[in-house]
């Protein structure tokens, strides 16, 4: 059975909290900017000149020579010598509130049903461990070249079988991310993981603001006792 487009009615009928308007464009930016800054390794490590391992003693006497005058041969001028402002190890990750990451998760998938870019099926499994059983049920599908598939949960038959096509990615619709929504030209989503996406982009009130908190007021100076 091909998979059918899930329209925006459909969405929202599987309780998909749609947005329809501009919000959650910069919650998407900063998202996509952490999730890849997480990614780095942080690990460069360059050498100053203090850390290069070199003889401290002047390269030659200070006056007479002609030459410039030169106090040691680690310094950063010479070839050998430390690097100047270097990369050392650090941490790249950046915090995102829970907040800005549900709203851009609730964006890039509304953006992506309301392009029709979004696909349903009843089950996505592969009958044999081969790559081309994967192959041969993803094409059936949808023609498009880069495919993520979303399900509740994958057997170990249909994980295997996709781990050599770089074209598509099998993701569960409880660690799907808002990159990953992002970089497919298609989105095939089985019936059983919309539960899962409905409750992760669900808003965290029915009105989705924030309940406002009421201080207690102290009188001032001139209130009556």
């Amino acid at each position: 059975m091909s998979a059918k487009v899930l329209t925006k009615a459909a969405a929202k009928e599987a309780k998909l909290d749609i947005i329809e308007d501009g919000r959650g464009t910069q919650a998407v930016h900063d998202v996509v900017v952490a999730i890849r800054a997480a990614r780095r390794s942080g690990t460069a490590n360059t050498k100053t000149k203090a850390d290069v391992d070199l003889s401290g003693a002047k390269p030659w006497r200070q006056k007479g020579t002609g030459r410039a005058r030169a106090g040691y041969k680690s310094s950063p001028i010479w070839r050998g010598g430390g690097v100047v402002f270097g990369p050392k190890p650090r941490d790249y990750s950046k915090k995102v509130p829970k907040s800005v990451r549900r709203l851009a998760f609730r964006k890039a998938l509304s953006e992506r049903i309301n392009a029709g870019d979004v696909l349903t099926i009843d089950k996505f499994v592969v009958p044999e461990l081969k790559t081309k059983s994967f192959v041969d049920l993803l094409r059936k599908q949808t023609d498009a070249e880069k495919v993520l598939v979303v399900s509740d949960s994958f057997d170990e038959k249909t994980f295997k079988s996709a781990r050599n096509v770089k074209s598509a990615r099998l993701a569960t619709a409880a660690d799907v991310n808002t990159e990953q929504l992002l970089a497919f030209e298609k989105i095939l989503v089985t019936h059983a993981a919309l539960e899962k996406l409905a409750e992760r982009s669900s808003s965290p009130s029915a009105t989705g603001l924030r309940p406002q908190r009421h201080e207690k007021k102290s009188p001032g100076r001139g209130a009556r006792k």
